[in-house]
């Protein structure tokens, strides 16, 4: 009889155990989940975390992707009219100051507003973009500035229909190191925005 007691009580223990274990894994996971909820960051969120003093694309390509993830997220994402400003600042430091002294702050995020609002009137969307690839990327020196030519191709969608727009950019190194875009324009069109 006492032997039977002594599986008994062991019986008990292990279920005991059990519970707690099993209690502490489902703790474990809901505060995962909870976290892993916190955790979610928009594209645009994303793209204006990127500190640019810390994190410059390093090369002509990796400046045109970046610019190209903006651009995305202007025609495609929700944001509010304060991350719509933050946006357009981020895009401006990617442009040459040559570039930059074209338009006013002001000025650049007005046209900037029109241009998405018309587009999102339109129903077009930045359905895809693809960069030259790195070997495609032509560089040349021109008085003692380097420059560096580059093709992107922006696929746009506007209800079932796509359409493809190739953009030519020319991008300059800065004294700093890094390359600003200068100016670009659709692929058969030789005129420099």
């Amino acid at each position: 009889m006492s032997r039977f007691k002594g599986t008994k009580g062991t019986i008990i223990l292990a279920i005991v155990i059990l519970l707690v274990l099993g209690y502490y894994a489902y703790l474990s996971n809901r505060n995962s989940v909870k976290t892993q909820e916190k955790e979610i960051v928009t594209k645009v969120q994303d793209v204006l975390l990127r500190d640019l003093s810390i994190q410059y694309p390093p090369s002509p390509k990796e400046v045109v992707k970046y610019y190209c993830e903006i651009t995305e997220c202007f025609y495609n994402e929700t944001y509010s009219e304060e991350e719509l400003k933050e946006l357009g600042l981020k895009i401006r430091e990617l442009y040459d100051d040559e570039l930059i002294a074209d338009k006013s702050e002001e000025i650049y995020l007005t046209d900037l507003k029109k241009d998405i609002d018309q587009y999102k009137e339109q129903g077009i969307v930045i359905s895809s973009y693809a960069t030259s690839a790195s070997t495609d990327v032509v560089y040349s020196v021109t008085e003692g500035k380097e420059y560096a030519t580059l093709f992107c191709t922006f696929t746009l969608r506007q209800n079932t229909d796509l359409s493809s727009l190739i953009h030519k950019y020319i991008l300059r190194k800065d004294v700093e190191g890094h390359w600003k875009i200068l100016g670009w324009t659709l692929a058969d069109n030789e005129e420099f925005e």
